[in-house]
């Protein structure tokens, strides 16, 4: 099974380098092995593990670290009652953005998801015949992935640990590059998205989920209730009191949501300016960045919509924060790159 993992990335090894240096890298058995610095990077469970710790100076505070160990723990989502590619699809398509992400990204396309925890969305993409790469820097949540990648014989994807303020590709090598809920986990979001911008080609598409500053406040609110009353109450979210969810779901959603140990929140108007300055033209959000216009079923992701003036964005983020509160006040911009 090892070897079917390393044929993905032998397969594609012209894109991969040294997180340390930059320079290509070589693989050889178990053994992956950089032309430059010559450091040596090792596998387990047939994961390449390519993590290289942020060398920033002692004035910048980073919680890597910690929020590595809090996702370790807790790996989310999880696979609970997930056995085959059918329950994976069958997941996936209930919700709108997976199945439209499905239907309208081309066959033969290259996507690297960043963060992509246990990953799903990365696995349910790779069905079809496309190129998949799902890096993450907590090993628990991607063996998990691998598993089901293993069992269920999906061939074309592969999943690294990668810390994405080193990543281990090189520039432009995507045509998609999706990062949902990971950035406002970081200690600097915008140098985060500055790392995996640079993995755009030019013409592709970055798609980028975050908390919103306005929409995450019903959470909060709900944070602070749990905290002062020793997670009791906990129907007040509406998703942990859906009778449908197994009780692992539930844990992975409360500690996800309420329990994580570092997030931040971000608006329409600040993600349009990350946009402006690495070089990509806004194309679409989830919700709609113009008031009143509704995402619909047969949504075209892709095609250019209006940005919206600083009036559209305050009604349509208001509204968030009333109709947010079950996908915790989370929003989705994508940009195309110049």
């Amino acid at each position: 099974m090892t070897g079917l993992l390393l044929k993905h990335m032998i397969d594609h090894l012209e894109i991969f380098v040294c997180p340390a240096c930059g320079k290509d890298l070589a693989v050889c058995g178990d053994t992956i092995t950089c032309a430059g610095c010559k450091n040596t990077f090792s596998t387990e469970s047939g994961i390449p593990l390519l993590f290289w710790p942020n060398e920033w100076d002692s004035s910048k505070r980073d919680v890597t670290h910690v929020v590595k160990s809090f996702y370790e723990k807790t790996p989310f989502p999880n696979y609970e009652k997930m056995e085959t590619t059918g329950d994976l699809i069958e997941k996936a398509e209930s919700g709108i953005f997976a199945r439209l992400l499905n239907e309208q990204i081309p066959f033969n396309t290259r996507v690297l998801e960043v963060g992509c925890g246990t990953g799903q969305l990365t696995n349910y993409l790779g069905i079809a015949h496309r190129f998949l790469f799902g890096a993450d820097m907590c090993f628990n949540s991607l063996k998990l992935a691998n598993d089901f990648r293993e069992k269920n014989r999906i061939d074309r994807t592969g999943f690294y640990q990668m810390n994405l303020f080193s990543p281990i590709f090189k520039k432009e090598s995507f045509s998609l590059v999706i990062s949902n809920g990971v950035l406002h986990h970081t200690s600097d979001p915008f140098g985060g998205f500055k790392s995996i911008a640079r993995l755009v080609r030019k013409g592709g598409y970055i798609i980028i989920g975050l908390y919103n500053k306005y929409g995450r406040l019903t959470t909060d609110a709900r944070r602070i209730v749990f905290n002062l009353l020793g997670d009791r109450l906990t129907f007040l979210d509406p998703y942990l009191r859906k009778s449908s969810i197994g009780d692992l779901k539930k844990f992975t959603w409360f500690m996800d949501q309420y329990k994580n140990p570092h997030e931040s929140k971000h608006t329409i108007g600040e993600v349009m300016r990350w946009f402006d300055d690495t070089g990509f033209d806004f194309v679409n959000s989830i919700p709609k960045s113009r008031a009143l216009s509704g995402f619909h079923q047969d949504e075209k992701l892709f095609k250019p919509n209006p940005k919206g003036s600083r009036f559209d964005h305050f009604c349509v983020q208001a509204q968030l924060l009333l109709t947010g509160k079950n996908e915790g006040g989370f929003f989705v911009m994508i940009g195309r790159k110049r």
